[in-house]
């Protein structure tokens, strides 16, 4: 039996770091990395055959848990039929639907293979139904590895960003705002600014790549009535949030509050996929009309509505529509985080959290952060030793304080109360 220490040697001298993707490589909190044989409902075993109560979820695609049998069956169905044709599928248009129906600012979307893709493609669109240049986004928030995507922000406020990627040229990103989350000033002047160059605004709307960071309601009712005025596109990436937070994903939570509220290209992942590769971009069919082979505005792939990755989705999407399952989902995660409030309170410690639907994030502080520069004021080594003693404990979290967290269908009330237990004992120590 191999080990994790000896799978990490190993993997570093055929891949860079080690890992496929840098999270994964411990980086940020220290240590070696569980490589992992498999997966069953709420839990991972590695190499080791260490089992796991699993928080990650395959970073928020798991939401039925793992080898749910509907959608098992689904996919060994598909795999008979065949693994990938470069040709249309009934399912592609099936899929098509399902989301749709959930998601009423969509009238089409297109399917492709990653988050990163439908983000840069949504962005494109933008870019040539508005025939502008510019786009802004918000320091934390992140919407996979386009060159103009990775940016930091600028020197002053609505400065144009600076790369945080080697083999990102300044002029590729010479077009990119990043505001501060939540800031109002910030994104009144910003349009002021170049309110009548501004093809897009993209933004997550729960951030989940800064933990969990909620947008505020009037920040995005600002943003909305901006975007409105002067001619730019909202662009919701709920890669993370779509299908997680609710069924009509985190758009429908804010039109709940704000009637008629909706943005105008929404971006999703993850759940849609059901943990296999596939990812959609989304919006009116007067704005999606411009992708080709329609309209001026590039965009394929070989691989996109793969039809083992439609089927997945597919049997997850109808899964997660069954009477009650949101409730259920979102009652295990207010329990999850409210144990973990209680544990620190009885040991003393500055802790902070939030959920929504099965998606949740927690701070070493007093209070939830509004923005970046909040997150990166928490305790982060209190984090470290905290994931460090729950990884022994047999509590698989995100090995960054950055990442927020995912419960799925799967997790039952002893698994919650063991992990509770578990923050207890981690948190005395």
């Amino acid at each position: 039996m191999s080990t994790n220490t000896a799978l990490f040697e190993r993997a570093q001298r055929v891949i860079p770091g080690g890992v496929n993707s840098p999270v994964r490589a411990f980086r940020s909190v220290g240590g070696t990395p569980r490589f992992i044989s498999r997966a069953q409902g709420a839990y991972l075993f590695d190499a080791e055959g260490r089992r796991y109560i699993d928080y990650i979820g395959s970073w928020g695609p798991m939401i039925l848990g793992h080898g749910h049998p509907a959608v098992l069956e689904a996919v060994q169905k598909a795999v008979t039929e065949g693994f990938s044709f470069g040709a249309p599928t009934e399912r592609e248009i099936e899929l098509a639907e399902e989301i749709l129906k959930l998601v009423p600012s969509m009238q089409q979307v297109r399917l492709v293979s990653s988050g990163t893709e439908a983000a840069m493609s949504a962005i494109r669109l933008a870019r040539g139904a508005t025939g502008r240049a510019k786009l802004i986004k918000f320091e934390g928030c992140y919407h996979g590895h386009a060159d103009a995507l990775l940016v930091k922000a600028g020197s002053g406020l609505a400065t144009f960003g600076n790369p945080t990627s080697a083999g990102v040229p300044p002029e590729v990103v010479q077009h990119t705002l990043v505001l501060e989350y939540n800031n109002i000033a910030q994104l009144e002047e910003s349009f002021a600014l170049h309110g009548q160059d501004i093809a897009c605004v993209m933004i997550e709307p729960i951030a989940g790549n800064m933990n969990f960071v909620r947008a505020a309601l009037p920040f995005m009712q600002r943003l909305r009535e901006l975007c409105t005025e002067h001619g730019a596109l909202l662009v919701f990436d709920e890669v993370m949030t779509g299908f997680r937070v609710g069924l009509h994903s985190a758009q429908g939570l804010y039109a709940r509050q704000l009637p008629g509220f909706r943005p105008d290209l929404s971006v999703f992942g993850k759940v849609i996929g059901g943990g296999m590769p596939l990812a959609a971009f989304g919006g009116p069919a007067e704005i999606m009309q411009q992708l080709a082979p329609v309209g001026p505005v590039y965009q394929a792939g070989t691989l996109s509505g793969n039809p083992v990755a439609t089927a997945c989705g597919l049997a997850t999407l109808r899964e997660i529509q069954k009477p009650g399952f949101f409730d259920a989902l979102a009652d295990s995660t207010r329990r999850l985080v409210a144990g973990l409030e209680q544990a620190a309170r009885q040991a003393g410690v500055a802790f902070c959290g939030d959920s929504e639907g099965g998606m949740f994030g927690f701070f070493f502080g007093p209070e939830l952060p509004q923005h970046y520069s909040q997150v990166m004021a928490t305790d982060k080594e209190r984090f470290n030793r905290f994931f460090h003693a729950m990884l022994e404990q047999g509590i698989y979290l995100a090995p960054a304080l950055y990442e927020a967290g995912f419960v799925s269908a799967a997790h039952s009330a002893a698994d919650i109360d063991a992990t509770v237990a578990a923050a207890a004992a981690a948190l005395r120590s």
